[in-house]
């Protein structure tokens, strides 16, 4: 089974000439897993090497049955 999983981090952008401005971000995965919170766990593993302060806002299961 598939599920949606949303992922919400905090992205720096450059304001200006020396400014920084915090920009809270979403991004949508599709994660193979057999219940949300494995679907949960996958994320914060694979995610976790790459992204440090991220957090995992939704998981809800797909519409897709398989991919080609």
């Amino acid at each position: 089974m598939y599920y949606n999983v949303r992922v919400q981090f905090t992205e720096e952008v450059p304001v200006g000439k020396n400014g920084i401005k915090l920009k809270k971000k979403s991004e949508y995965y599709l994660v193979n897993a057999l219940s949300v919170t494995e679907a949960e766990a996958v994320t914060t593993k694979e995610l976790g090497a790459t992204m440090n302060d991220f957090e995992v806002k939704a998981v809800q299961s797909s519409r897709f049955i398989g991919v080609l």
